[in-house]
């Protein structure tokens, strides 16, 4: 059985996630692993595609605008960058399926300088579940920049996290009534 929709489990590493992360949600982000697994299992089991965009930075580069707003985080090779606890063990135990993969983004949006918005069309995806951190940044701009090119899009609510709760509010408003997406 193959199925039009994704799960993408965005930026759902130790940086953001876990208690020594350069820029954590701590416990709010937590807490979503077992929601997240279980949605990348249902997903997975019904022969939808999980993917894992993943936020990857050069310490102090010059030309990212990032450099300006946080601190170093998410760089290529370090602890920080590891997904983070169950979805780190859920993908090492799945990354060998075609319908499973990571990839990295350099800025907030998943679509924004990646080839997502062409293999999820290749594939005949149309819908979008989407989970992981931070709600109020790239959960965000994904959605955005997904709204935009025509994808139909669900939020589950139980799955995206911030460090900021008041974005994070703001955020899940912004998904349903700016952007049409669903909140379940």
């Amino acid at each position: 059985m193959t199925t039009n929709q994704a799960l993408l489990i965005i930026d759902y590493t130790n940086d953001f996630v876990a208690d020594k992360g350069a820029l954590t949600c701590g416990k709010p982000g937590q807490v979503l692993a077992p929601t997240i697994v279980s949605l990348a299992d249902d997903i997975h089991r019904k022969g939808g595609w999980v993917l894992l965009p993943t936020d990857v930075h050069t310490p102090n580069d010059p030309y990212h605008p990032e450099s300006k707003l946080f601190p170093p985080h998410n760089v290529r090779g370090s602890w920080g960058r590891e997904l983070y606890g169950p979805v780190k063990t859920w993908y090492d135990d799945h990354a060998a399926n075609g319908n499973v993969w990571q990839f990295d983004k350099t800025r907030y949006s998943s679509f924004a300088g990646t080839d997502l918005d062409l293999r999820l069309r290749e594939r005949h995806v149309d819908t979008l579940h989407l989970v992981g951190v931070c709600t109020d940044i790239c959960v965000l701009h994904t959605a955005m920049d997904a709204y935009n090119l025509g994808y139909h899009l669900i939020i589950h609510e139980n799955a995206v996290a911030s460090f900021d709760p008041a974005g994070h509010a703001w955020a899940l408003s912004h998904f349903k009534n700016a952007l049409g997406a669903e909140i379940i």
